[in-house]
């Protein structure tokens, strides 16, 4: 785990003793630090009974301590820790506020931030694939894979790779990243917020605390995105702004079959720059990109049947993540004499009403497939537009785009909604659809796991 002598004698409560919270208490405790910690479950709390006071930092005096350390799934805005810990000018912070405490007593190393509305898990692992590929000590970190303490210090010259999401950097203060990208900016989560302008302020936060002499890439698609560029250009005449270069790539992104997709084109040039700015050649990188094999629920191609594409969005909760994904499948004079290629599966518990930019894709559709919640909303809404199969349930959904697709068609599951409504997660639901088309399709695993890596089957 990574420890710090900045965290010895002094005093900290932690509130949530999940995966992040448990390794908090662990790392503070071994780097000699005195330790208030509270969980609503009485498991969670068990592993500490001896070890760290166990008590509500809600009904606790916090004169003294140096801080509350929160997870990032507690609403500032509405939760009471907020308010008791300002009480007594304590600072609620979270675990990478730790790391970037502790960051001094590590090994000589660099940090990369990513950030963005939405691409930014899997820049953040196309950019951990591509420095271990060149032999570069990495591991992930913030918002995707294991808590950041709980991990083992990197050896001189390592990278840590922290995807980080809004509410992380709001519980930041001091991470000054060696290279940081904010890849777009749309409305989502602003329940946490005070508006889209305050959702914005936050992602921007993670580039104030660079210094000057410190890189940051930044998107080029929305206005948002572009405001921030513009106020951290002038903030750092030097040229360490810039913007993501996606001409430079689009040539060879036919080479990388996980990265298929405009969103997917800037997720690339995103990773490329921040390689190149800690030190990689394009010889590096160029031979890593085509053995990336993608996150699980992000445009993810888990069967081919019958000349069929079936593709696993699950994790495109919003219009704006789900319009990347019918943008991938244009129609093709060379596929399906360049008729409308998708049988989109979409619905759920929706975030906004409308099509959004989803609409933009209209002439990409061959069919859609509604289901859940904002099912009949959704029909409603393409019925006169393209052929439209109220389905409700994802396996009938899926079952009746089997049944109308044919070869060079692809079936894509990407919901533009959360999945609450019939589903625990979006896993939940890109698991159903995985299961479902192995049922119908006959794919082997093998085969499947094969469509994951891009290999021709």
């Amino acid at each position: 785990m990574i420890t710090s002598a900045a965290f010895a004698g002094k005093k900290y409560a932690v509130l949530g003793l999940a995966r992040s919270g448990a390794a908090t208490v662990e790392a503070l405790l071994a780097s000699g630090a005195e330790v208030l910690a509270w969980d609503r479950q009485d498991h969670t709390r068990g592993p500490f009974e001896g070890r760290a006071t166990l008590a509500d930092p809600l009904e606790t005096d916090l004169t003294g301590f140096d801080g509350v350390v929160v997870s990032p799934g507690v609403p500032l805005n509405t939760h009471p820790i907020a308010g008791h810990a300002a009480q007594y000018g304590v600072p609620v912070i979270g675990d990478i506020e730790l790391f970037a405490q502790a960051r001094a007593d590590l090994p000589p190393h660099q940090v990369v931030g990513i950030t963005g509305t939405n691409g930014k898990s899997t820049t953040t692992a196309l950019v951990h694939h591509i420095l271990r590929h060149a032999g570069v000590a990495a591991t992930l970190g913030g918002n995707i894979g294991l808590p950041i303490l709980g991990q083992e210090p990197l050896p001189s010259g390592g990278v840590y790779v922290l995807e980080l999401s809004s509410y992380q950097i709001d519980l930041t203060r001091s991470l000054a990243c060696e290279a940081a990208t904010l890849l777009n900016i749309t409305p989502d989560h602003l329940d946490r917020y005070d508006g889209f302008e305050a959702y914005a302020f936050s992602k921007g936060r993670l580039f104030t605390m660079q210094s000057a002499a410190q890189f940051a890439v930044f998107g080029s698609t929305d206005a948002t995105t572009r405001a921030i560029y513009e106020a951290e250009k002038a903030r750092r005449p030097d040229g360490r702004v810039a913007l993501i270069d996606l001409e430079a790539y689009a040539d060879l992104q036919p080479q990388w079959p996980s990265l298929q997709g405009p969103h997917n084109l800037e997720n690339a040039a995103a990773a490329i720059a921040l390689v190149e700015e800690l030190g990689l050649t394009r010889a590096q990188w160029e031979a890593a990109m085509p053995s990336f094999n993608g996150l699980p629920h992000r445009m993810e191609r888990v069967a081919e049947h019958k000349g069929v594409l079936y593709v696993n969005d699950s994790k495109a909760t919003n219009q704006a993540s789900a319009a990347p994904a019918l943008a991938a499948y244009a129609p093709d004079p060379a596929i399906n004499d360049g008729a409308p290629r998708i049988h989109w599966i979409l619905g759920g518990l929706a975030k906004e009403d409308g099509l959004g930019e989803c609409g933009d894709y209209i002439g990409h559709i061959a069919a859609a497939y509604t289901i859940g919640e904002a099912g009949p909303r959704f029909a409603q809404l393409l019925e006169g537009q393209v052929p439209v199969t109220r389905a409700e349930l994802l396996s009938e959904a899926v079952k009746r785009a089997m049944e109308h697709a044919r070869p060079g068609d692809v079936v894509l599951l990407s919901p533009a909604c959360a999945s609450f409504d019939q589903f625990r997660d979006y896993e939940k639901r890109g698991e159903l659809f995985r299961q479902v088309v192995a049922a119908l399709t006959g794919a082997s695993a093998e085969i499947q796991d094969a469509l994951a890596r891009g290999d021709a089957v």
